[in-house]
């Protein structure tokens, strides 16, 4: 019975519309209640749940990536991606997805990337002939890269899920090849989608162009080898790096490009303030969540159960990537990896996975997510900015979808992929 109350009345309360963070709270609570324990268990589980000092690097990425989205950083990354790329066949497509990949490597963020890059991208995209549901769908599928390439604060999460013995910066490390892979495979789709749209190429701007622009760029990029060589060598840890990182970006912004106003910096505080604690609150009410399903051996009862239906470590890795794939179209990211972490992690364990493996497959699986309906809220995101529907957006996004999955299977089977460059720098 009270595993029918924990997950039951989560999903009951989810599927009327409640906040994630209160569904997680009550089913919580009436759970606990149920068992008879002292209620103030929640409590305390939540108070627990963020009282993690490797959590405070969160916030500080989040306000770094505002900093730098208001600042002009993404606009002027954006700039020297089109200078390079922008002449291929769809160019703007093409300059989209690598201004999400470089400004992925320092915001960390798929819905921060989604509103940077896509203010800028979508609206020159409508304006130059292109469609806008290609906009969108280049946009919100570009801007998971970010979840993989370092500081990806929900690889953050996922460490400390896992009891806090993964390392963060093998995480890091480990995403960087398979968000590149991510930007190879999107880069061809939306050439081809280009192409059979007949969409128009943008003339090249000369190779003195293209060194202005990265000129410009230098001192955004530079965050990226500060963050990833920082924390890679041990200079300092990703709470460190991400205090850093807000330094960095203030005194590029204000001494370096003397762009951010006084009410840039204001707005851009503001925002790090609210999306701070929508996050941690989720964070916190999923601790509660998650300490319930440890107490209640959710996570041997899928082992058993899975072990009983294959013994074979690819059908099992299957079987997990079909169950988040389901769960991330009605669920945000970071509950889900809080949640389904001590879930699966021991399973995937019992079979030899190599947890750092396995968070990468967890990572970019949760990200597709972020891109599929009821919730998707990078696609809400991006069909915002270009004014269409979500279901517009949605009716031709299945080329980029099927890409993204295509890049999840062979992240899933080919281990060395996230496990190679780690092992380099051990």
């Amino acid at each position: 019975m009270e595993y029918a109350i924990l997950f039951g009345l989560f999903t009951a309360l989810m599927l009327i519309g409640t906040p994630i963070a209160f569904c997680l709270g009550i089913s919580s609570l009436a759970t606990v209640m149920y068992l008879e324990l002292p209620p103030v268990v929640v409590f305390q589980r939540l108070s627990a749940g963020i009282s993690v000092f490797t959590l405070m690097a969160i916030p500080f990425f989040i306000f770094a990536g505002d900093l730098m989205v208001r600042g002009g950083i993404a606009a002027r990354i954006v700039s020297f991606a089109g200078s390079m790329i922008g002449h291929v066949r769809g160019g703007l497509g093409q300059v989209n997805i690598a201004a999400s990949t470089l400004f992925g490597g320092i915001s960390g963020s798929a819905v921060a990337e989604a509103a940077a890059v896509g203010g800028i991208m979508i609206p020159q995209m409508k304006a130059r002939g292109y469609g806008a549901d290609y906009a969108v769908n280049v946009t919100s599928m570009a801007a998971l890269i970010a979840l993989l390439l370092p500081p990806s604060h929900n690889m953050i999460i996922y460490s400390i899920s896992g009891g806090g013995r993964i390392s963060i910066a093998d995480l890091f490390t480990a995403g960087i090849i398979p968000g590149l892979l991510l930007a190879l495979a999107l880069s061809v789709t939306a050439y081809v989608v280009a192409r059979q749209r007949g969409y128009p190429t943008e003339p090249f701007q000369g190779f003195r162009r293209v060194g202005h622009h990265f000129l410009n760029a230098i001192p955004g990029l530079l965050l990226i080898a500060i963050i990833f060589g920082g924390v890679r060598s041990g200079i300092f840890t990703a709470t460190e790096s991400s205090c850093i990182a807000v330094l960095y970006a203030l005194l590029v912004t204000v001494l370096v490009y003397r762009s951010m106003s006084f009410a840039d910096f204001v707005h851009a505080t503001q925002q790090a303030v609210r999306t701070t604690a929508m996050v941690l609150l989720i964070i916190g009410m999923a601790g509660a969540f998650g300490w319930l399903m440890a107490y209640l051996h959710v996570a041997q009862i899928s082992l058993d159960w899975m072990q009983s239906v294959s013994d074979n470590p690819l059908i099992i890795l299957l079987m997990i990537n079909i169950v988040l794939l389901v769960l991330g179209t009605f669920m945000d990211m970071s509950p889900l990896i809080i949640i389904t972490t001590p879930i699966f992690l021991p399973v995937v364990a019992a079979f030899g996975v190599d947890p750092v493996h396995f968070g990468v497959i967890m990572i970019l699986n949760l990200g597709i997510g972020l891109n599929t309906p009821p919730l998707g809220p990078v696609q809400f995101v991006a069909a915002a900015v270009a004014r269409i529907s979500i279901w517009e957006a949605m009716r031709s996004v299945w080329p980029f979808y099927l890409a993204g999955l295509g890049v999840l299977m062979v992240v899933t089977y080919v281990p060395a992929l996230s496990l190679w460059l780690p092992s380099v720098f051990r």
